[in-house]
């Protein structure tokens, strides 16, 4: 049990990271926190996008960031599940501007750290006062 104990701990530290990474659109830290051959996927505007991290991470980099815009966090933990010593699933929301992201991140672990393979989200958009 402590081994599982153990990797938990490690995702969640992960996932502080990602976090950390889009408040403070730090696309080092994501580079970190995502595997290199990682994909992107979603359909924020009703048309599926895939991309690379090398198309992914410029973009956040480009952002003026929640924290520059004093922006309350509200991300949050859902569920993490995990399929084997090393690999797992989590679901996650946050907020970047008026737009709430719920992720589904499918997590690798290599070369001794977790790390996110696949980052596959929904986004809905939060009217003001909510």
């Amino acid at each position: 049990m402590m081994g599982a104990d153990h990797a938990y701990t490690e995702v969640l530290a992960c996932l502080d990271d990602y976090f950390d990474g889009l408040y403070r659109c730090d696309a080092a830290l994501l580079e970190r926190v995502f595997h290199p051959e990682a994909r992107y996927v979603g359909a924020p505007e009703g048309a599926l996008v895939f991309r690379s991290m090398a198309e992914y991470l410029p973009i956040v980099a480009g952002r003026v960031s929640g924290e520059q815009r004093r922006e309350a966090r509200a991300d949050r933990v859902e569920a993490i599940e995990f399929a084997g010593p090393h690999v797992a699933m989590a679901r996650v929301r946050c907020r970047i501007g008026p737009r709430i992201f719920t992720d589904f991140l499918s997590m690798v672990k290599d070369d001794g750290r977790w790390r996110i393979a696949a980052k596959v989200f929904h986004t809905e958009i939060q009217a003001e006062g909510e």
